[in-house]
């Protein structure tokens, strides 16, 4: 991918580049890796993302593989494991927040099946496709996930604010913030598995 067309906060960085190229704005619709992706998006507030990916495969071990029953069990000792573990972010009150976003997590999948079927509904099952021409473009947050942040609050999530939603969103796909020259983009996304067919 020519570096010059790929969007610019991807840097330089291999485990970045890999993330941006690979996930960021890909669909999402694997109910543990929307769950991994909720917590790690809430785990992020306050700190770069990068530093979040560099601790991801330590999330992963110490949060169970990010199984949402297992997690839901969490208890004291269970917690105060993790506020001693230097391999994740260590911050109290997001640890005990994930704990409670894995019980609503399962709160709504008892509710509507899937949190994948639930989550995906507030943009009709069809990922928001932006035109950026450039990354100053992109906001913080929008009415969209203004709306998704309180819904979600009202079923007990925590970290949870409209720009964490907003920055969730992107992450899993519902919405493609890609700049339209980014090889990224939906629409070149199209293009080269068109090509690649062919």
């Amino acid at each position: 991918m020519e570096k010059s067309k790929r969007c610019s906060w991807a840097g330089t960085d291999p485990l970045y580049i890999e993330y941006h190229d690979k996930e960021w704005g890909v669909p999402l619709h694997d109910d543990r890796k929307l769950f991994e992706m909720l917590i790690l998006e809430g785990m992020q507030a306050g700190l770069s993302w990068i530093t979040i990916l560099r601790k991801r495969e330590s999330f992963r071990e110490a949060f169970d593989g990010f199984d949402p029953e297992k997690v839901a069990m969490y208890g004291e000792d269970k917690i105060a494991e993790l506020m001693g573990n230097s391999a994740i972010v260590r911050n109290e009150r997001k640890i005990r927040a994930a704990v409670e976003n894995a019980r609503a997590f399962l709160a709504v999948q008892k509710e509507f099946g899937s949190f994948d079927g639930y989550i995906w509904s507030f943009v009709d099952n069809k990922p928001v496709v932006n035109s950026r021409s450039s990354e100053t473009e992109i906001p913080a947050n929008t009415p969209l996930s203004d709306k998704i942040s309180k819904e979600l609050k009202k079923r007990g999530f925590k970290f949870v604010g409209t720009t964490i939603v907003y920055s969730f969103m992107q992450a899993v796909g519902m919405v493609d913030d890609h700049t339209v020259s980014c090889p990224c983009h939906t629409r070149n996304r199209a293009v080269t598995m068109h090509k690649s067919l062919i």
